[in-house]
């Protein structure tokens, strides 16, 4: 569901709703979980640099931005969670790509820890889909997109083992 003018007003009036709707990205008009996810693919060129650790805590730190943020979006809305709302979209992508901070970083495997995180996001494997009905809020909202950014991760990293093992 698209949000008409007055809902992008109400929500682009606070900084919160920007970084709720990913600066802009999660108010496209197609598929704006994706245009998040991939808006999300930019900062995270920068945040690749980072060793683990400190990758981790900025994830956690977004992910705290995001419940607040998220949070001043659906009261400002009054919609349980909007469809602009893709902070944790970010998020959960920046959990899937979490294996390409400590491992080779080739563009096959970016393309694949964006693909596996669409692909969880949407199909919402058990406990995703949990999450997803059961918590509510700004906290629900970011939930259910990092965990599926922990399968798409677990998946991926699986991967990249299974090739390397294949390689030697």
């Amino acid at each position: 569901m698209s949000l008409d003018a007055a809902q992008r007003r109400a929500l682009l009036a606070h900084p919160a709703g920007w970084i709720a709707c990913g600066f802009g990205s999660g108010l496209s008009p197609f598929a704006p979980g994706t245009a998040g996810s991939l808006a999300a693919l930019i900062p995270w060129l920068a945040l690749r640099e980072l060793s683990w650790l400190p990758y981790l805590g900025v994830v956690a730190i977004a992910f705290a931005i995001g419940v607040w943020a998220s949070n001043v979006a659906i009261a400002r809305l009054r919609i349980a969670d909007p469809g602009a709302v893709v902070v944790d979209e970010f998020v959960g992508q920046w959990i899937a790509l979490l294996p390409l901070v400590v491992a080779p970083r080739a563009w096959p495997w970016i393309v694949g820890g964006f693909a596996l995180f669409r692909v969880f996001d949407v199909w919402k494997p058990w406990p995703v889909s949990w999450a997803d009905r059961r918590v509510k809020g700004g906290f629900g909202v970011m939930l259910d997109d990092v965990m599926a950014g922990a399968y798409a991760a677990i998946v991926l990293a699986l991967a990249m083992s299974v090739v390397a093992s294949s390689a030697r």
